[in-house]
């Protein structure tokens, strides 16, 4: 994997000059003072000055369709969420050191979602953040030191998540307890028997692979809709029996949260509740407040007892007053809004529009999709391969047409479709009819 790959979609700086005058000045001034790590989106950088529900406007006024940010998971600048955080910085914002309520409320409200198992949770202020104190965990609860993760598996950038993150790319290297697995072929409709079986096949490869290298599993750790793979959600149920095997193996399974979450499959709140398990550990990101730094780690108390006498965690701006009460707000919206309900409806009205646009277009191939999270394949059409060249203008296309949207797996091939969950059937039609129009340019 190049390092281009890291941002496939991206600007080149070499190309600043075919901007016009205004996004040049600020992308020259951006190049003064931010690290050149920072990378922009798309081949002509989006400038974006307010938002609003599933859009985003420019300083001109002109509105750009996000297609793609699970963060503001319950829209941009919903009213509800802004109000809540508004009162609460006006009221006191401090931290879990002192006796306060509202974190006490929201946490018996996310722990209701989820099964009931899993009951203790600890704050963090972001996905990376969250995976990381879980990985802490499961080292302390087993004792072992070796992870096992997906192919192109994305789960954050702190130094140690890095190392459990392959997507990031061949200059971050692996930890040298880290093994890779395939990641699961999507079928959706497929035995989940023999999917589970293959599944759990590689698994106990790998198990075995540590073993004779005289390492111990602490961790399974996997997305489980495995975005970063290239979205492979289906058949429901595959992954019991994996888990059934890292729990033999005297491993934990931890599920990342953080893109299949906060009800973006359309069927389950979280996206384990799929697959009919339960995790040990379960980590959540950012759409928890809506944008705001704030995420969790949930667990069962058995594995979090030694960890939580021995160590001492505290984060200073973990579970803060004014990021809870975003939490509770986005969870209101969440709730009373329908969004899960929302999320299966117009889920389904994008998939059989993408599954249609697949049928016309012979380089456009494989729809997919769990909610309102949605995947599709750009290939050859005469040899099946993947075409990361075809996906980019695909996704420059929509840009040009002020559609957001991304590429994911391994080969960056795969078109990302993870718009707000209030996405509506007249947002998703729009879209549909947009990308018609970009795949029948470029046939």
């Amino acid at each position: 994997m190049s390092p281009k790959s890291l941002m496939p979609n991206g600007f080149d700086p070499a190309e600043a000059d075919d901007l016009a005058p205004e996004l040049r000045s600020i992308v020259s001034r951006r190049q003064d003072v931010l690290g050149p790590s920072l990378k922009l989106f798309y081949r002509k950088p989006v400038e974006v000055a307010r938002a609003s529900g599933v859009h985003l406007y420019d300083s001109r006024g002109d509105a750009y369709l996000d297609v793609y940010n699970n963060v503001p998971c319950v829209g941009h600048c919903h009213p509800h969420v802004v109000d809540a955080i508004a009162k609460q910085a006006a009221t006191l914002n401090s931290n879990t050191r002192y006796l306060t309520t509202q974190v006490l409320d929201y946490s018996e409200r996310i722990l209701a979602t989820h099964d009931d198992a899993l009951d203790k949770i600890m704050y963090a202020c972001s996905g990376s953040e969250a995976n990381d104190l879980a990985l802490r965990v499961a080292r302390y609860a087993t004792g072992n030191d070796a992870v096992i993760v997906t192919s192109n598996a994305y789960h954050g950038i702190t130094a140690t998540i890095a190392e459990i993150s392959p997507s990031l790319g061949d200059k971050v290297p692996l930890g040298p307890r880290t093994v890779r697995i395939p990641a699961p072929a999507c079928v959706a409709g497929g035995d989940v028997q023999e999917a589970g079986r293959r599944f759990a096949a590689d698994v106990e490869t790998a198990i075995a692979h540590l073993q004779r290298h005289g390492m111990r599993l602490a961790a399974l750790i996997v997305d489980p809709l495995f975005a970063s793979d290239g979205l492979a959600p289906d058949p429901a149920g595959f992954l019991a029996p994996a888990v059934d095997i890292v729990h033999r193996a005297g491993g934990l399974f931890i599920a990342d949260e953080v893109q299949s979450g906060f009800a973006r499959s359309g069927d389950a709140m979280w996206g384990y509740q799929r697959h009919g398990i339960t995790p040990d550990i379960v980590t959540m990101g950012k759409p928890m407040g809506n944008g705001l730094p704030i995420s969790a780690v949930v667990a069962q108390l058995a594995h979090l007892e030694r960890f939580g006498k021995d160590i001492r965690y505290f984060n200073t701006f973990a579970g803060n007053s004014v990021c809870i009460a975003a939490a509770a707000a986005t969870l209101d919206v969440l709730e009373r809004e329908e969004l899960l309900a929302n999320a299966a409806t117009v889920g389904a009205v994008m998939h059989a529009g993408l599954a249609e646009l697949c049928a016309r277009y012979p380089f456009l191939t494989e729809a997919r999709h769990a909610g309102l999270f949605l995947a599709a394949d750009l290939v050859d059409p005469e040899t099946g391969a993947p075409d990361d060249a075809m996906a980019l203008a695909v996704v420059n296309g929509l840009r040009d047409r002020r559609i957001l949207v991304s590429t994911s797996g391994p080969d960056e091939n795969v078109l990302k479709v993870r718009p707000p969950l209030v996405f509506s059937a007249e947002n998703a039609e729009y879209f549909l009819t947009e990308l018609d129009q970009v795949l029948r340019e470029l046939s």
